[in-house]
C-alpha cells in the first residue's frame, strides 16, 4: 500500500486549458489569429477573446519587450562615444549645457510656485482679519 503523500497529483487539464497552453506556445501570431478568425465567423467570440486577454493580463510582461528600453539604457547608448572626438565634445557640451538650463527652469517653477503660495496665503490672512475686524465692530 502506498502513503498518499507519495501518490502524484497530476491534475487534469480541461479543454480550455490544454487550448490555452497550446495558443501560448505557438505565440502572439496564434492568438492574433484566432481573434481575426473569431470576429469573422461570430463577433461575440472575437470580443470575448480581447476581453480575456486584455483582462488576463496575457501580453502584459512581454508586450513591449523588443522596442521599448528604459530611460536609462537609452541614455547610457547616448553617451557610448561615437569616435568622432568632435561630435563627442559637442553633444557633451550640449547635454551639460540642456541640463543646466532644466534645473534653473527647475528653480524657476519652484519660486514661481513659493510666490503663488505666499500671495494666496496673505490674500487669506488679509480676509481672516477683515472678517475679524468685522466682527469686532459688530459686537461693540
Amino acid at each position: 500500500m502506498t502513503p498518499v503523500a507519495a501518490t502524484p497529483t497530476a491534475t487534469p487539464m480541461g479543454w480550455f486549458s490544454r487550448a490555452e497552453a497550446w495558443l501560448d506556445s505557438k505565440g502572439k501570431g496564434a492568438w492574433i489569429a484566432l481573434m481575426v478568425l473569431s470576429f469573422v465567423f461570430f463577433w461575440p467570440v472575437g470580443l470575448a477573446l480581447v476581453f480575456y486577454i486584455t483582462y488576463t493580463n496575457r501580453w502584459s510582461k512581454d508586450m513591449f519587450k523588443k522596442s521599448s528600453c528604459s530611460r536609462q539604457s537609452r541614455r547610457m547608448h547616448m553617451m557610448a562615444p561615437t569616435g568622432n572626438t568632435a561630435f563627442d565634445a559637442y553633444r557633451e557640451d550640449t547635454l551639460r549645457r540642456l541640463e543646466e538650463e532644466q534645473k534653473s527652469f527647475e528653480d524657476f517653477l519652484e519660486r514661481l510656485r513659493a510666490a503663488k503660495d505666499k500671495s494666496e496665503f496673505d490674500q487669506f490672512m488679509d480676509e481672516r482679519a477683515r472678517k475679524a475686524g468685522e466682527e469686532t465692530t459688530a459686537d461693540a
